[in-house]
Formats: structure tokens, C-alpha cells, sequence
């Protein structure tokens, strides 16, 4: 497969040895693989502050723009949210819109370089299990570039991901239970042999978020922000958030890397457990939260996601479902935005962050809104309704 001079090949995070772009699946160790790239062939002079797309920072990526399976993901808007940074006691808080991509969701930063890796293989056949979010955005991406995708999802994802998984052309397979049935289907049902778009089983998937780091910070006029918080499932984005903002430093366009802050549902909280613990990641064994995208028992990415942390000095926090909905609500009618329940943890994290002393009184703050609200309007509705309304 050929590649770029600047992609150096894909670094196994457990033992360090070095395998070729071209490389399907884990080390040989078992452990996810990590994208390596010369930073010193990059001009930082050369990169945007005001994309177009992420593809504008491809001399980042793995391909160049004109290479990639590319639906304008990326780009997406940073908005002022006055009333918050006031009830929070920070300076400012700014809300990474991300239900602004092509399917409402931040996965669509991953699966579109993902994708695009798979087709410069030649694959034929793409496959995963997800939650919802990342079926649908699969579909979508594979659609585009003309190759079969089977999708494995749970019973309980939300309907709209369902449905455009079929709309996108992809062929769908629901499961009973939740995303670790769907995950078990995927390999114990699918004979075909398969290009895995699961998360750290494909280096390139968490490979996309680094560019929403690349946007904030260049919204910035290049100065990172004192804190990010995002909502924590597989722990992709965080992973990718955090290599993200090291790789602005290294480039000398920053100065730091921001503190970045998880949060999960308190029903399903293995990385908040293992940060508090200071241990490894354990199973949860009986997950329980309204929010499928937060309900990972056993996140593939989990020990990436505790090294990001520690590397940032982030804290990780469990938030209850109401409070994630009702924030989800608050900011959806305070912004004129939608909000989906995956954001609103992240401004319920934020909230217990501060009530916590975590966040600086002059700092500003960056919340990930990781899906649309549309992607979760029947719960966000049922919120309401719960409340008279």
C-alpha cells in the first residue's frame, strides 16, 4: 500500500516495535497500533486555523485530501457559552459542535480515515460492531467509496441509526442485548473474511480525532484551552484529543497540552473506576445507562485513554443519567444548538468538575458535543416528559 513519506509506519503501544501503514489489525502483542509521523517534514506555518474540512490538516494524516473517502467531516463550529462559563465560575466556556459532521457525530473524524485506509487496501468487505453512532457512520463512509459493510448493533440503539445504516446502502444485523452482544455476534456470526473498522483494532480510526484538536487550538489563534471535557464509551476521541493537542506542541504551535477531563454515566464507569483506583481496567459487569453510546463495559481503548489522562493531568468522573440528559436539554435551549446526550455528560462532568475545585476560575473550557441531538431526541423528549413538560 502506498503511503506518504510523512506516515513513518504504526508504533504497537504495548512494546513499541514498528510495524508497516500497511498493517491490518493488533501487534503481535495484541495491543492497538498507533499511527507514527515525521512532524519535522511539517511546515506549522502551512496548516490552517480555519478549515475547510479536517482534510485541510492532511499533512497530519495518513493520505493527502484529494485520496480520501471524504464526506467535509470536520470544521466544525466552537461556540460561545456565555451563561455556562458564569454558572461554572470559569472565564469561558466553548461548545466543539460536533453533531455539525456528516452524520451528526464526532465518529464520522475516524471512520472517514479509516475507511479510506481500508479502500487504499482493497478491501471488499468492511465490518464492525458499534454502538449506533459508528454504524451509521460507517455505512455512510463505505457507501461513499462503494464497498460492502456489515453493521452489528444492538437492539436498544436509537432508531436513526438504525434506519440509515439501511438508508446509507450498508447491510445490518441486530442484535439482543447491548454493544458487547453485538460485538460477540460480529464474530461469531459473520464467515466471510472482513476489514475490521472496530475501534483500536484499525490504528486509523482514532487516528481522526486528532484533528479536533487541531480545529480548537486553531480557533485559538493556536493557544490550547485550559480544559476539555469529553464523554467517555470506547475512549477513541480522548485518545485521540490528547495526541492531538502533544502533536501542536511538538510542532511548536502550542505551548501546552490542556487538561482533558472524562466523563462516563455513573451505570457504566470502568474508566472512572480505574482512574480512581489507580489500577487497570475491569469489565463492568451489569451496564446501565440510558446513554448506549456510554454503555462500553470493557473499552478497547481503556488503558490508552488512562495514559492520556495521566499525560494531561485530566480527572475522570461519573455523572448520572438524569443530569446528563437535563444538560443535554439546558444547553440545547441555551444555544440554539442540539445537544445530544453524549455531550450533555460532558457538560454534566463539567459541572461536577468545578463543584470539585478542577476547573480555573479565569480558564476556559472546551466541551465536546459529540452527537447531534437528533441521534437521541426520544430520550431527550422522555427527560421532558418526565418533568410535566
Amino acid at each position: 500500500m502506498d503511503t506518504p513519506e510523512r506516515l513513518l509506519g504504526l508504533d504497537c503501544t504495548a512494546t513499541g516495535e514498528r510495524y508497516d501503514p500497511g498493517h491490518v489489525g493488533r501487534s503481535d502483542a495484541g495491543a492497538p497500533l498507533d499511527p507514527v509521523y515525521d512532524l519535522d517534514a511539517v511546515d506549522p506555518a502551512a496548516l490552517p486555523a480555519d478549515p475547510g474540512s479536517m482534510w485541510d490538516y492532511d499533512a497530519l494524516l495518513p493520505v493527502d485530501a484529494g485520496d480520501a473517502v471524504s464526506a467535509a467531516e470536520g470544521a466544525t463550529p466552537l461556540l460561545d457559552a456565555p451563561d455556562l462559563a458564569a454558572d461554572l465560575g470559569v472565564g469561558s466556556v466553548r461548545l466543539k459542535d460536533e453533531g455539525r459532521n456528516p452524520t451528526g457525530t464526532v465518529l464520522d473524524r475516524g471512520l472517514s480515515v479509516a475507511v479510506t485506509m481500508a479502500d487504499r487496501r482493497g478491501a471488499d468487505l468492511l465490518a464492525l460492531a458499534a454502538a449506533g453512532n459508528a454504524g451509521q457512520s460507517a455505512a455512510a463512509y463505505a457507501g461513499r467509496a462503494g464497498i460492502d459493510c456489515y453493521a452489528y448493533l444492538p437492539s436498544r440503539a436509537p432508531f436513526p441509526n438504525k434506519a440509515m445504516v439501511n438508508v446509507h446502502g450498508a447491510d445490518m444485523r441486530v442484535t439482543g442485548g447491548r454493544y458487547s452482544d453485538a460485538l460477540a455476534a460480529l464474530h461469531d456470526d459473520l464467515a466471510r473474511e472482513w476489514y475490521s473498522l472496530q475501534e483500536f483494532t484499525t490504528p486509523y480510526r482514532h487516528d481522526g480525532y486528532r484533528t479536533l484538536a487541531y480545529e480548537v487550538a486553531g480557533a485559538r489563534d493556536w493557544t490550547a484551552p485550559d480544559a476539555v471535557v469529553v464523554g467517555v464509551g470506547t475512549g477513541e476521541t480522548l485518545v485521540g484529543i490528547e495526541r492531538g493537542f502533544r502533536d501542536l506542541v511538538a510542532l511548536g504551535l502550542t505551548d501546552r497540552v490542556p487538561r482533558i477531563h472524562a466523563v462516563q454515566a455513573e451505570g457504566c464507569a470502568p474508566l472512572v473506576d480505574a482512574h480512581d483506583d489507580d489500577g487497570g481496567i475491569s469489565a463492568v459487569e451489569y451496564p446501565d445507562t440510558i446513554c448506549g453510546e456510554l454503555e462500553i463495559p470493557e473499552p478497547a481503548g481503556g488503558a490508552l485513554a488512562l495514559d492520556a489522562l495521566a499525560a494531561s493531568g485530566g480527572e475522570a468522573v461519573a455523572v448520572a443519567d438524569e443530569d446528563l440528559l437535563e444538560s443535554a436539554v439546558a444547553l440545547t435551549q441555551r444555544l440554539g444548538t442540539e445537544v445530544g446526550a453524549t455531550g450533555g455528560a460532558a457538560a454534566a462532568g463539567a459541572w461536577a468538575l468545578a463543584e470539585r475545585g478542577e476547573l480555573d476560575d479565569d480558564g476556559t473550557v472546551v466541551l465536546v458535543n459529540a452527537d447531534a441531538g437528533v441521534k437521541t431526541a426520544d430520550l431527550l423528549r422522555s427527560h421532558l416528559m418526565g418533568q410535566g413538560v
